[in-house]
């Protein structure tokens, strides 16, 4: 039986269709207001621009708005912290985005630890993580919790399933494994310098690439009938995961590119949207 090819790119088109009827009816409620998330850019780093312009594309195209914010290189902890509170205080601002990574000098734990938790719309936040992983309210990291948006919308069974992550960046690995637990998974947790790594990716039935290298986990590491997960996006259009040997044994997989990246951003939208509804009742 063929793969099942987990279509990330298909499932935010969707969800963008869901989320613009979900604008239009907040707009007609609220005399014309629209969530609005706020992009800080710190730099000029090219990709990061590319990242914060994709995601306010995302924005118009669900008819929401958007505000970006871009800040010199030489921009100290205390500027930034300052633009964060303010962006905190303004009650039409619904969802805050600091794009990663900000330059050397500033402090970016302390500030992203200064977005709101009710404005934390990327789940960068130690209050944040903290709530999510006790299975509280709060908004999930964009991507992991887009790979769990995928793993439902595709009904792949979590529950007793062994997941096992190759990766633990605080925005993506810990996340994720996190998020997995929860939905009652059995989770392992790896990385660049696990000792016979390839003998603990065998046992995975839910395989998370999240390790930031290309290709770095080889295809003949993954068992018949995984499903395949790969976070990782690189220059030549490859990912974390080796998946062209991968696509004719795996039961499941995202593709790379058009797998988990449109749904990361798709879950940033999303998650604004419903920060907008709960301010603008």
């Amino acid at each position: 039986m063929p793969a099942i090819v987990l279509d990330g790119k298909a499932q935010a088109a969707q969800s963008e269709e869901e989320l613009k009827e979900r604008v239009a009816q907040m707009k007609a409620k609220s005399g014309g207001k629209t969530p609005i998330l706020a992009t800080l850019l710190v730099g000029a780093d090219p990709s990061s621009a590319t990242y914060v312009r994709m995601k306010g594309n995302a924005c118009r195209r669900i008819d929401m708005d958007s505000l970006a914010i871009e800040l010199p290189e030489e921009t100290t902890t205390e500027q930034l912290l300052s633009k964060i509170e303010e962006l905190n205080a303004n009650p039409d601002v619904h969802g805050i985005l600091l794009q990663h990574p900000v330059p050397e000098q500033i402090d970016e734990r302390a500030c992203f630890d200064a977005i709101s938790l009710a404005k934390d719309v990327d789940g960068v936040t130690c209050l944040g993580f903290g709530r999510m992983a006790m299975g509280e309210e709060a908004y999930g990291c964009a991507t992991p919790k887009g790979i769990m948006r995928i793993l439902e919308h595709y009904k792949i069974e979590i529950k007793g399933k062994h997941a096992v992550v190759v990766g633990r960046s605080p925005i993506l690995g810990k996340p994720m494994a996190m998020m997995l637990l929860n939905e009652h998974a059995t989770v392992t947790i790896c990385h660049s310098r696990t000792q016979n790594l390839s003998d603990l990716v065998k046992q995975a039935d839910i395989i998370v690439g999240a390790v930031g290298i290309p290709e770095f986990i080889k295809a003949d590491w993954i068992k018949e009938g995984a499903v395949v997960i790969d976070a990782g996006y690189h220059t030549g259009g490859v990912g974390d995961i080796e998946l062209s040997g991968v696509i004719d044994k795996a039961s499941a997989y995202t593709p790379v590119p058009g797998g988990v990246g449109p749904m990361t951003i798709n879950t940033l939208i999303w998650q604004t949207v419903e920060s907008g509804e709960k301010a603008l009742g």
